[in-house]
């Protein structure tokens, strides 16, 4: 008989009132620097603020290219800044704000596949939950308390073992 697994996601839904304002001011870091998005193609603009356990605080916003593989998403620039400028500094929560022209702002967006797999390495070498705030232009902003609930069958380096 089949061996059934259960995994429970810990997501919660809030109004940007609702959140603490160190929160507030990563979600309005993220909203500003998605203004600020490479995204002639697309018009999908996202910005990604990521808060670090020293306080400061790495942006990061997709930049497209007419090559689209060439092209790099929020969250991997600010990630990737984040870990080449503040190498021993832990991932404490990351902002993701997707912009989209002439679309339902209220949408709430979700990373790529890639993106997810990118966070989900940082998480399992730091050893240290990282929280996800996910929000469209306005409306609601989806929080995670990991990015395990992103991407729960992850590839990892035990794999590789």
């Amino acid at each position: 008989m089949p061996k059934e697994i259960k995994k429970e996601l810990s997501l919660r839904v809030f109004h940007k009132d609702e959140l603490d304002e160190e929160v507030r001011l990563l979600v309005d870091k993220a909203r500003h620097t998605a203004n600020n998005a490479r995204a002639p193609y697309s018009n999908f603009k996202v910005g990604a603020a990521v808060l670090l356990e020293d306080g400061k605080v790495v942006l990061g916003n997709n930049q497209e290219n007419a090559a689209y593989p060439a092209g790099l998403c929020a969250e991997r620039v600010a990630f990737f800044a984040a870990s080449a400028n503040h190498p021993k500094s832990k991932i404490l929560k990351v902002a993701i704000v997707a912009l989209q022209m002439d679309a339902n702002e209220n949408n709430i967006p979700a990373p790529c596949g890639s993106c997810r797999q990118v966070m989900s390495e940082y998480e399992v070498e730091q050893n240290t939950p990282i929280e996800v705030y996910l929000t469209g232009g306005k409306g609601d902003i989806l929080m995670s308390e990991s990015i395990d609930n992103l991407l729960p069958f992850k590839f990892s380096v035990e794999q590789l073992s």
